[in-house]
């Protein structure tokens, strides 16, 4: 793989994990009046336009029947299971803190990475994982029973329905563009959990508009920019680009929120990000 496709990788990524940042404030927001499921329909259904003005204005449109119908349907369910589970989660979470469990999910893309991608992962490599695995259950070890409870349990759900999604992105752009990827995703997504959601559905609300049309145009622009860093460099190349989250995570808290973190997720980030970097500078070597 050509260095220059590894750093436009690594900036897609970095550009994904601040407009997701941004789409979790405003679902974070939303929680006040709507629940999991229908918050992922709107994340999904608003995002879609934006979506479709995509694919028109870079010509990709005629390649939507082209798909392996079985991963993108994989992915839908993974995604709706992963939005709903993380919109649970930080209902009773700071994002911060949410983001700290989610901080699993760039070890388990390496993990799984082993496995399905074939990449090879070296000894000192597992070692920066189990560390950082470490870090994480030691951040909210001061919490008392953190780790037990729901928020956190769906944090953990939504970190390992991401890494998995994340490796059928790299199965799915051997034989799909990009652009056939987010179409389905946000389609499959929208209605089935639009679906799941429709028995409980709660009006819209004008004074949330601005929070939803926010919420998908910061989740579209998020989908295409990590479709995009997925299919141009290796998973365990970007996966430690996740943790910058933290501090968009970190900023949205304080600033919509007047939430101050705690020692213990500011030290277990800090390994957690040390290990993820390190993992990057042994994939280069």
């Amino acid at each position: 793989m050509a260095a220059h496709q590894v750093r436009q990788g690594i900036f897609f990524m970095v550009a994904a994990v601040g407009f997701f940042s941004a789409m979790d404030a405003c679902m974070k927001q939303l929680t006040v009046q709507y629940g999991p499921m229908q918050i992922t329909a709107l994340r999904a259904l608003f995002a879609w336009p934006l979506i479709v003005g995509w694919l028109l204005a870079t010509g990709r449109v005629q390649h939507l029947l082209n798909a392996r119908w079985s991963l993108h349907l994989l992915r839908a369910v993974l995604g709706i299971v992963m939005l709903a589970a993380f919109v649970f989660s930080i209902r009773t979470l700071a994002l911060a803190d949410a983001y700290a469990i989610f901080f699993a999910a760039p070890l388990l893309i390496t993990l799984l990475s082993v496995w399905f991608l074939k990449e090879k992962v070296h000894l000192r490599q597992w070692v920066a994982i189990a560390v950082g695995m470490a870090a994480v259950l030691w951040m909210l070890k001061p919490e008392g029973n953190q780790l037990l409870s729901l928020g956190a349990l769906a944090a953990l759900l939504s970190a390992l329905c991401y890494a998995i999604s994340a490796v059928t992105v790299s199965v799915l752009a051997r034989t799909d563009n990009s652009g056939n990827m987010v179409f389905w995703l946000m389609s499959m997504i929208g209605l089935g959990a639009g679906a799941l959601a429709w028995p409980d559905w709660v009006p819209l609300s004008a004074d949330y508009l601005p929070w939803m049309l926010a919420l998908g145009l910061t989740g579209a622009i998020g989908q295409v920019c990590i479709t995009e860093a997925f299919r141009l460099a290796p998973a365990s190349v970007i996966a430690p680009f996740e943790y910058t989250a933290l501090i968009w995570g970190l900023g949205f808290d304080w600033l919509l929120w007047q939430h101050v973190p705690g020692w213990s997720l500011l030290i277990g980030a800090t390994v957690i990000m040390g290990s993820g970097l390190y993992l990057l500078a042994q994939q280069r070597h």
